[in-house]
């Protein structure tokens, strides 16, 4: 299994334009998560860790084995991997959350006609309401990929206030070999340095 370095660490903010941090009074006292499962190909037992910044507008994730192939070599499955991710979230109350915006990194190698994809899908339990990006890369390329997920402040969607909801992060990479089925193709979330991670930025608001 192909193994990469993620990029340089991700910066993202609350705000879809200038990018600002919230002020302190907006960000509640404490923030603890906790991950109540993780399913997927991209994400086996073991491979994915979730950590929440300091000082509580974000978390992270780090993955050590998230990588899709196609073309020589690749197994029929191999094209698509996720990572479905479930956590809790606990704050203090009059206070509720959404995901403002989210940064990916990772290395692609894609041939001549092959294509990759990046795709997040964001959504809390038991609501309808579904955010999602996808980002296409076209080959031939073989370098750092990195794709951006910004919601602007009225699409953001945030947990009811006064509730429990668990939030869900369903992340995709699929990579189509197109006329390089003689090659190989791959792209990869992974990484082998766990200061260096996928990070979701929280927006927070008062109730």
């Amino acid at each position: 299994m192909l193994k990469t370095v993620l990029a340089a660490a991700l910066i993202v903010s609350a705000m879809a334009t200038a990018p600002a941090a919230q002020a302190a009074s907006d960000v509640p006292d404490f923030v603890t998560i906790d991950v109540v499962t993780v399913n997927g190909s991209g994400c086996p037992a073991g491979t994915a860790a979730v950590a929440s910044a300091d000082d509580r507008t974000a978390f992270t994730v780090t993955y050590s084995d998230y990588l899709a192939q196609a073309g020589q070599g690749s197994g029929p499955t191999d094209f698509r991997k996720n990572c479905q991710l479930n956590i809790r979230v606990s704050y203090p109350q009059g206070f509720t959350f959404g995901i403002a915006q989210a940064d990916y990194r990772g290395f692609a190698n894609l041939q001549q006609g092959a294509t990759g994809v990046e795709k997040g899908n964001y959504y809390f339990q038991g609501m309808s309401q579904t955010a999602s990006r996808t980002h296409t890369f076209y080959g031939p390329k073989s370098d750092n990929w990195q794709a951006t997920d910004r919601a602007t402040v009225s699409e953001i969607i945030y947990a009811p206030c006064g509730e429990v909801r668990h939030l869900n992060i369903n992340t995709e990479l699929r990579v189509n070999a197109g006329t390089a089925s003689k090659a190989n193709s791959f792209m990869t979330m992974d990484s082998t340095d766990s200061s260096v991670s996928t990070k979701y930025q929280f927006s927070w608001k008062r109730c």
